[in-house]
C-alpha cells in the first residue's frame, strides 16, 4: 500500500514567506534541521483606522518598502477602503475598486490623499517585492475642535490582542479604540478597561462583533459609566482577528492615535521624547496577578539617570498605575527605560507627552515597542519637522540609517551612526539629495546590543506646535526557514 504525506518543509517555508514564522519540531524530525535561511516574506496585509470625523480634516497617507535583496521582481501593493456602502446606508461587505494609493516600486513612497469626516478605514496587502518591510502611515491634521493639531499612525497588521495603557474616560477626553476586520468573516471582539482600582464593570464590551470588511469605532464612554483619568484597554478577539489603535481627542489638549504597546514583557523601552516636551505621564499596567515594581530611568544624551522624585513605580496587579514625570528630558533629547525589580511579572506602559504651553498645548503618544532589530521603516518624512530618535540602553551600537528617494524626486542618501551604551540621541538623519515631496527614513541594526528607535513629525499653525511620534519596531521583513537534511514529502511503505 502507498502513503503519501504532504511535505512538511514546504509547508512551513510558505506559512514563513506568508506569516513571517516558521516552526519544525517533532521526534522524527530531530536533527534535520540546518542553519536556518533568512528570506524575505511574500505577502503582508496592514490596517489603517479611519482618520477623523471632523470636515475639516486633511489626511495623507505614504507607502513605502524598502529595497530587499532576493525579494524577486513580481508583486503590487494597494490600500484600498475596507468597505463600500450600499444604497440602505448599511455596509455592503465589498472592496472599494479603486485604491486610495497605488505604490510602483520599492524603495519610493506612493502617497494618497483624503478630506473631510468621511475617510473610511483602509485595508492593505502588499505581495512579492513589495511586502517585506512595506509600511503605511496615515497623517491627519485637524485645525480646530477636540482634538486638534497634528495625529498620526503606523498602520498596523491584523492581530488578536492588543494593549493600550493610556487611554482615558475623564470629561474632557473623548477615546475611541478603532477596531477593523480585513476578512471574509465575521471578527468577535471582548474590550476590557482597568483602572487605578482594578478592572471597570462593564458587559458592553463583551461580544463585540466587527463585520466583514468593516471598522467600527467604539467610544470607550460608552461601556462603563465610571470617569478616570488613566486607563488600560485590553482589546482581546474571540473569533478572528483585527486591526487596533486608540484615538485620543482632548478638548484642551489637542489629540493623537495611542498605538498598542509590545507584549507584556519584563522590561520595557518607550522611546523619543521631544527634548521641549512641557509634561510627561507614564502610565503602566500588569496582567500579572502580581505586583511589579519598576525602576525608572532615563536615557539621555550622556546616559542613564534617575529622575528624581520618580525613582521606582509600584504597579498593583490588575490595576493601572501612572506618575507625572514634569518637564523629564530638560531640553535634551530622551527615552524611558523601566526595569522591573522582579522580570517574571510582565507589565504594558505608555507615556502621554504634551509639548507647548496655555492655549497652544498639543499631546502625542509613546508606547513600549520592539527595538529595531535587522531593519525599521517609517514613511512621511519632510526637509523640515522630522526628528529620529536612537537609543542604545544597554550596550554600544551601530547603526545605518537611509533616507529614500523622495515622492517625487530625489535620490536615496546614507549615513551611519554609533550610539554609546545608555544614552539616546537625536541624530542628524539624513535627507535625499534634490528631495520633492516627502521621504522614508530606514534603520539598519549593524552591530552592537539592542536599538530602539522613534520619529517625531511636528507642524506648527496658528502657534499650536502639531506633533506626532512614530516608533520604529523591526519590520518583520525577514523570516527564517529551516533547512533539511531529508525530503520528506513523499513517504513510501
Amino acid at each position: 500500500m502507498n502513503r503519501t504525506t504532504v511535505s512538511l518543509i514546504a509547508g512551513t517555508a510558505a506559512l514563513a514567506a506568508v506569516t513571517g514564522f516558521a516552526t519544525l519540531s517533532s521526534p522524527q524530525a530531530a536533527g534535520t534541521a540546518r542553519t536556518a535561511a533568512e528570506l524575505p516574506v511574500e505577502r503582508t496585509s496592514l490596517l489603517c483606522p479611519a482618520p477623523s470625523t471632523s470636515d475639516i480634516a486633511e489626511t495623507s497617507y505614504t507607502s513605502f518598502t524598502p529595497v530587499t535583496k532576493d525579494a524577486g521582481s513580481g508583486g503590487k501593493a494597494e490600500l484600498q477602503a475596507a468597505a463600500e456602502e450600499s444604497s440602505d446606508g448599511k455596509s455592503a461587505g465589498k472592496k472599494a475598486s479603486k485604491p486610495v494609493l497605488d505604490p510602483e516600486e520599492p524603495g519610493k513612497p506612493a502617497t494618497g490623499e483624503t478630506s473631510g469626516g468621511d475617510a473610511q478605514a483602509l485595508v492593505g496587502t502588499a505581495e512579492g517585492k513589495f511586502a517585506p518591510g512595506w509600511t503605511v502611515q496615515e497623517t491627519t491634521k485637524v485645525a480646530a475642535g477636540s482634538g486638534r493639531g497634528l495625529q498620526g499612525v503606523n498602520c498596523s497588521a491584523p492581530d488578536t490582542e492588543f494593549w493600550f495603557p493610556g487611554a482615558s474616560t475623564a470629561a474632557d477626553r473623548t477615546d475611541y479604540v478603532h477596531l477593523t476586520n480585513p476578512d471574509d468573516s465575521a471578527a468577535v471582539v471582548d474590550i476590557e478597561l482597568y483602572g487605578k482600582d482594578g478592572a471597570l464593570d462593564s458587559t458592553l464590551g463583551e461580544g463585540i462583533t466587527v463585520a466583514p470588511h468593516s471598522s467600527d469605532p467604539i467610544l470607550l464612554s460608552t461601556l462603563t459609566e465610571e470617569k478616570q483619568e488613566n486607563l488600560t484597554v485590553h482589546v482581546n478577539v474571540r473569533s478572528g482577528r483585527v486591526g487596533a489603535a486608540v484615538q485620543a481627542l482632548d478638548d484642551k489638549l489637542g489629540g493623537d492615535w495611542l498605538a498598542a504597546s509590545t507584549d507584556p514583557s519584563g522590561s520595557l523601552v518607550l522611546p523619543g521624547i521631544p527634548k521641549d516636551a512641557t509634561a510627561v505621564r507614564l502610565v503602566a499596567f500588569t496582567p500579572s496577578d502580581s505586583d511589579a515594581d519598576l525602576k525608572v530611568q532615563l536615557a539621555s544624551p550622556s546616559g542613564l539617570i534617575t529622575p528624581a522624585g520618580n525613582e521606582t513605580l509600584h504597579v498593583k496587579a490588575g490595576m493601572t498605575a501612572s506618575a507625572d514625570l514634569g518637564d523629564v528630558t530638560r531640553g535634551e533629547a530622551g527615552s524611558l527605560v523601566l526595569t522591573p525589580t522582579d522580570a517574571s511579572v510582565p507589565v504594558v506602559a505608555a507615556l502621554r507627552v504634551v509639548r507647548g504651553k496655555g492655549d497652544n498645548q498639543e499631546t502625542a503618544f509613546i508606547p513600549a515597542t520592539r527595538p529595531v532589530g535587522t531593519r525599521a521603516t517609517v514613511a512621511d518624512n519632510s526637509a523640515k519637522g522630522s526628528t529620529l530618535s536612537l537609543t542604545a540602553p544597554t550596550r554600544a551600537a551601530t547603526v545605518k540609517v537611509t533616507a529614500s528617494a523622495g515622492s517625487e524626486g530625489g535620490e536615496a542618501v546614507s549615513k551611519t551612526f554609533t550610539l554609546k551604551a545608555g544614552t539616546t540621541e537625536n541624530v542628524e538623519a539624513p535627507t535625499p539629495t534634490g528631495l520633492k515631496g516627502t521621504y522614508a527614513l530606514t534603520v539598519e541594526h549593524v552591530s552592537g546590543g539592542p536599538v530602539y528607535g522613534a520619529r517625531t513629525l511636528a507642524a506648527t499653525a496658528d502657534g499650536v506646535p502639531g506633533f506626532t511620534i512614530q516608533a520604529l519596531p523591526d519590520d518583520r521583513g525577514m523570516v527564517a526557514v529551516p533547512e533539511a537534511d531529508q525530503d520528506l514529502s513523499v513517504l513510501q511503505k
